[in-house]
Formats: C-alpha cells, sequence, structure tokens
C-alpha cells in the first residue's frame, strides 16, 4: 500500500465516523427507516452533511448535498454515506439519481442496503454511470448503527430483545409464580426507556395473569410499544386485565403457535424490534429457538433461596456490565452480520 492510498484509507475512515454521528442524530424521528449520516468533502474538508431526520422526509445524502453552498465543488467531491444509497422510488426519489445529476465523481460507502429494492442496485446505478464507488469502509460499525433494520431485512423477522429481572442466587420469580420488585426506581427508568425503544412488547399468558401488567411507557419519554401476548391455552384473556383494557395501542394474542411462526407473523406487520419481558418459559423458548439478538439481564443484590429458576445464558461470548446502585445490568448481544451468525458483541448502555 502506497503512502497516498494509506493516507487516503485513514480519511476515508475520519469522514465515516462522522457520518455516523450524524446518523445517531435521526434516532427519534427516523424509525422504520434506517438511520443515516452523509458528508461531503472537497480537497479534505467538509462542504456540505446532513442525516435523515424523520421517515418520510429528504435521506442523508439530500440534506448534505442541499447544504453545500458552492455547487460547482460537487464535480470534484466525495460523498460518505454511512448506508447505500437508494435507487428506488418509495416516499422520496431516488438518492443514486441526484448523486449521478450533481455529478459527484466519488462516493464512499459504510455498508449495503439488505432491503430488496436497494441491496446493491444503488450501488450498481452509481458505477454504471462512471462513478468510483468504494464500499465497506467502517462496515461493522454501520452495520451496528442499524442492527434492528439490518436484522429485519436480512433474517425477516423482528430483531429481538431478551430481558428479565433476577435475584442474586439466580431466581426469576417465587416459587407459585409471583413476582419479586428486583428494580430500583432508576433500573425501573431504564427498563421503560427500553420499551420506547421497541416497536412491540411480548409477555407469556401466564404472566399476563399472574402479574397484570400494563406493558406501556410510563417512566420515560416515548411511544408505547404494541402489547403481544404469547398464551398456550385457547382461552381468552379475561377482560379484567390491564391488557384487555382499551388503550391507543392493540394487544395482539397469539395461540398454540412457534416462536418462529409468530416473529414471521410480526415481520408481516412491518415490526421491526420485540422486547421479550417474560416469563421464564417464554424467554426459554425464544432462546431454545436461538431466535434472539440481545440479553437484558438486572441481577439484584439479594438471595431468594428458592423460586422458578431464570434461564441459562450462554455458554460463550463477551458480556458488558453496568452497575445501579448495587444492581448489575448484564448485556450479550450478538452480532449483526449478513449470515446470520452470531459472533458477539460488547454494546454500550446508551
Amino acid at each position: 500500500m502506497t503512502e497516498e492510498s494509506q493516507k487516503m484509507s485513514a480519511q476515508d475512515i475520519c469522514f465515516m465516523k462522522r457520518c455516523i454521528q450524524l446518523a445517531r442524530c435521526g434516532e427519534e424521528g427516523a424509525a422504520p427507516n434506517p438511520m443515516v449520516g452523509a458528508v461531503v468533502v472537497c480537497d479534505g474538508c467538509i462542504i456540505g452533511e446532513g442525516y435523515h431526520r424523520k421517515c418520510g422526509g429528504p435521506h442523508a445524502e439530500v440534506n448534505a448535498i442541499a447544504s453545500v453552498r458552492d455547487r460547482q465543488l460537487l464535480t470534484r467531491s466525495t460523498l460518505y454515506v454511512s448506508l447505500e444509497p437508494c435507487a428506488h422510488y418509495g416516499k422520496t426519489p431516488p438518492c443514486a439519481d441526484l448523486i449521478v445529476a450533481q455529478r459527484i465523481p466519488r462516493v464512499v460507502i459504510g455498508c449495503q442496503d439488505p432491503f430488496a429494492k436497494v441491496d446493491g442496485l444503488g450501488i450498481k446505478k452509481l458505477r454504471d454511470a462512471g462513478i468510483a464507488v468504494k464500499v465497506g469502509v467502517l462496515e461493522a460499525e454501520c452495520r451496528a448503527l442499524n442492527a434492528r433494520f439490518i436484522t429485519f431485512h436480512s433474517l425477516h423477522r423482528p430483531w429481538v430483545t431478551l430481558k428479565w429481572a433476577q435475584s442474586a442466587d439466580g431466581f426469576i420469580a417465587r416459587a407459585d409464580g409471583s413476582s419479586v420488585k428486583f428494580s430500583t426506581p432508576f433500573t425501573q427508568m431504564l427498563v421503560h426507556r427500553l420499551r420506547a425503544g421497541h416497536q412491540a412488547i411480548m409477555v407469556g399468558g401466564r404472566t399476563a395473569l399472574l402479574d397484570n401488567p400494563w406493558l406501556n411507557v410510563r417512566q420515560w419519554h416515548g411511544t408505547d410499544p404494541l402489547r403481544v401476548v404469547m398464551a398456550c391455552h385457547d382461552q381468552p384473556l379475561p377482560p379484567h386485565l390491564h391488557l384487555c383494557q382499551p388503550s391507543h395501542t392493540p394487544t395482539l394474542v397469539y395461540q398454540g403457535q412457534s416462536v418462529a411462526e409468530v416473529l414471521s407473523n410480526l415481520h408481516g406487520k412491518g415490526i421491526q424490534s420485540l422486547l421479550v419481558e417474560g416469563g421464564a418459559t417464554l424467554l426459554g423458548a425464544f432462546l431454545e429457538a436461538g431466535c434472539w439478538d440481545e440479553l437484558r439481564v438486572e441481577v439484584a443484590p439479594f438471595m431468594l433461596g428458592t423460586g422458578i429458576p431464570s434461564p441459562a445464558w450462554p455458554s460463550h461470548g463477551m458480556y458488558a456490565t453496568a452497575d445501579y446502585g448495587g444492581n448489575r445490568v448484564l448485556v450479550f448481544r450478538k452480532n449483526c452480520s449478513k449470515d446470520g451468525s452470531s459472533k458477539p458483541i460488547i454494546p454500550n448502555f446508551t
């Protein structure tokens, strides 16, 4: 590798990091679209930047190009974008067409878009127009940025987070199935933040009966997720349950279906992320089926001595931990790879 190519590689990495920073600004508005950031660089300096702010609004490339004051510079600039530019008409025109029309000579892409209407077609359109295209700069980071979107389109199911709380000696509830207050006020707030970050939330039928949960967001700003119950019996839920009360978010009830069938059905409804909160049987079914992407477990600093055991954690992988006033939160997350493999990565807690 020549000194010049090494320099350019370092520059590509630097500007792609900026794309990722920008993309995160769309965390609340972009969904169900992916978070995407873009920068326009001329002579080593950023002359324009943007991100996808809201679903249905202009994409990151459009906002970045629009922010360039001197449009003549575009013909000798490089466009950096964290995700492959779209090549189809959706709610907005194809970004690839705009890039070609602006005669931008070079495009650097973080990762390919697995969405069927894009999936390499944007890259092909750019290259067919004579544009130099480089793909795969900080690819792992760019894929992790949109892990839920990529899982949804690559594996054809929602991103699944399994969450439970347990005692220090590994029990998830009392022997009769009744719940125990494991969380502190602060970690309870974190749970509601986690709920706000998922499109749907699920519990088993027994948990719905014993705990009578609301499954909504009360201690964090955000939208209530779709409520889902996976029941193993044919009886309807009792009408007095909170999940049966009128709400702006409906409750879906699945009976006698496998984990894979339910996830396929949710995928068909456009649900990209699912939080499973219990109980132990339901969590174990997801673990046994291998249909999960992230585990989040809160461990309280006291013993129960007896009760319902918590599900078994994977015997391999890397974990992240954080301590919140005596309660530990542990996280295990699979890598979001193209083939659905489970190479683990350590996530952050933000």
